[in-house]
């Protein structure tokens, strides 16, 4: 079995190809169980376990897959100067069951995450959007940027989090990039301004209120991964047409879920969601003045097609040394 580590991982994929790894992954038939939800401890003392799964639609067989992302959410792990989330993918044979790699399971997923929202954006996002605005400043922003800009042309990219430093560092850390970069101080402006608003934060109160989205402009949500988190106010869900990556969006994380819960939208309200797109039943973006909101919860299908691609391109470049 192979160890397949962080920088493995960042050498091996880019996004255009990744994005299109998840829309065949949503356009064929295969299998991704709920995801096991588990507390470990007590109520005033926990952390949680989680294991999501999936394998293709021709496992058992030749060419077939199956994998498992165990994650564990340690919220005290600060102190130890340790990350909150750490994650471990084990990519398995679905001809024999046999292991085949062990993945670095948290960079994985910050990839995988933001080629989902890549590919919701090829339906969903204005052809000319040139201006994105990245709320939050965390691990997972570097990606979504590169990512929207993969498959977008855009120009400027803006940066507003709740610290201003981390703003900064982010802003530093993409100096070499294509586009031009700038800190924002007023998220209302900001938002105003974009084409494309990407959120992904850990908040609990909305950031990003309905009436500062003007016409045309795309809303991404993948931060709010439980019930008590919101990124966006209930007028932003009544503004926009609703589209989620799959169905667990309507039960899990904030934003769409809540206000499906306290009745601010109706079920009609959530018009599509990835595998919709990806299969053509819907074609996404009905006019340049409508705005569109896509909700992120991730699902193990995206996991095992990030890893399938990993592997495979692994085993591509393996063969290549050895001609």
């Amino acid at each position: 079995m192979q160890q397949i580590s962080q920088g493995d991982i960042d050498r091996l994929l880019d996004f255009p190809s990744l994005i299109d790894a998840l829309a065949t992954a949503f356009t064929a038939d295969h299998v991704a169980p709920a995801r096991h939800h588990h507390r470990v401890g007590t109520a005033n003392h926990h952390a949680t376990h989680l294991l999501m799964t999936a394998w293709t639609s021709d496992a058992p067989g030749v060419d077939a897959f199956l994998g498992t992302k165990i994650v564990n959410v340690f919220s005290e792990n600060a102190r130890l100067n340790l990350p909150s989330v750490l994650a471990v993918y084990l990519l398995q044979s679905g001809q024999t069951g046999a292991p085949l790699a062990m993945m670095d399971g948290s960079r994985l997923t910050l990839w995988r995450t933001a080629a989902a929202s890549a590919l919701a954006a090829r339906f969903l996002v204005r052809a000319d959007a040139s201006r994105l605005l990245m709320v939050g400043s965390g691990a997972l922003a570097p990606f979504m940027i590169k990512a929207h800009a993969s498959s977008r042309p855009i120009q400027h990219v803006t940066i507003w989090n709740h610290r201003r430093a981390g703003a900064e560092r982010l802003a530093e850390s993409l100096a070499n990039e294509p586009w031009s970069v700038s800190i924002a101080d007023d998220l209302s402006r900001a938002v105003a301004e974009a084409d494309i608003v990407s959120c992904a934060t850990l908040t609990q109160r909305p950031l990003i209120c309905g009436e500062w989205l003007r016409e045309g402009t795309h809303v991404d949500l993948v931060g709010a991964f439980n019930l008590s988190m919101r990124e966006c106010d209930d007028e932003a869900m009544r503004r926009a047409r609703i589209f989620i990556d799959t169905a667990a969006a309507k039960t899990e994380g904030g934003d769409v879920a809540v206000a499906l819960n306290s009745g601010v939208i109706s079920e009609n309200a959530v018009v599509a969601d990835l595998y919709d797109l990806s299969r053509r039943r819907h074609l996404g973006r009905n006019s340049a003045a409508e705005i569109t909101l896509f909700k992120s919860v991730g699902t193990g299908i995206e996991d095992l097609a990030a890893a399938m691609l990993v592997w495979q391109r692994l085993k591509s470049h393996s063969a290549g040394r050895e001609l």
